[in-house]
């Protein structure tokens, strides 16, 4: 099945929802980059731009670390079952992170909070490209990943051009509440597909199946 964007563009139904969940999802993070710096000095007790440094330090050091294993683990492990679980955990994880940023005050909890961001991240990078890559349409690979990479960047431009805005009207808690939300948002539309990606269950023919009755048994 073919979904059309504009009168000459075709992809994918898979192709699709992966682009719509990598939009929503980055376009949660586009509230927050903006401002991050500026919660952890005003809001952190404790928090300088040496802590801004050492969060993404953290957080960039932690999710390259962990990658390769779990690239490593899904490659081997058969099936899609485990890519999906784990582009789904991540999403997840993701939203609890950016919600659990609204009770960060010290800095050893924000860096609690960016050690699983980056696990949540390292869960998602490895999985979203392993499944996308394998179901990319035919004679239009660059196309694909070029749509995806269009609809994340005017996703997270347009959050991060309002996220300061709304941060400054609505506070911190707003937008963090709102990268959360639109995490669950890209996981929940991934798992109204996984028909998709998942092999559906085999039903036994009848048939097949050998006839245990007694039939003409001599008693």
């Amino acid at each position: 099945m073919h979904i059309k964007f504009g009168n000459h563009i075709k992809v994918g139904r898979l192709v699709k929802y992966f682009v719509l969940s990598d939009f929503f999802l980055l376009s949660g993070w586009g509230f927050i980059d903006p401002v991050f710096s500026v919660f952890i000095v005003e809001r952190v007790a404790g928090g300088t731009l040496a802590v801004v440094g050492i969060a993404a330090g953290i957080y960039w050091i932690l999710r390259s670390a962990l990658e390769i294993p779990i690239a490593n683990y899904l490659d081997k492990t058969p099936g899609e079952h485990d890519d999906f679980m784990a582009l789904i955990g991540g999403l997840f994880l993701v939203g609890i992170s950016a919600i659990a940023m609204c009770w960060v005050t010290q800095v050893w909890e924000l860096y609690a909070v960016h050690a699983v961001h980056a696990v949540a991240f390292a869960l998602y990078f490895a999985s979203w490209p392993t499944i996308f890559s394998r179901h990319l349409d035919k004679d239009r690979i660059a196309l694909d990943w070029t749509l995806d990479s269009t609809a994340a960047g005017i996703g997270a431009g347009i959050t991060g051009v309002i996220g300061g805005i709304i941060a400054e009207r609505f506070g911190f808690t707003f937008i963090f509440v709102m990268a959360g939300l639109l995490a669950f948002v890209a996981a929940f539309i991934l798992l109204t597909m996984p028909d998709l990606i998942l092999p559906k269950p085999t039903i036994p023919n009848p048939t097949d199946i050998n006839d245990k009755t007694p039939g003409n048994a001599v008693a």
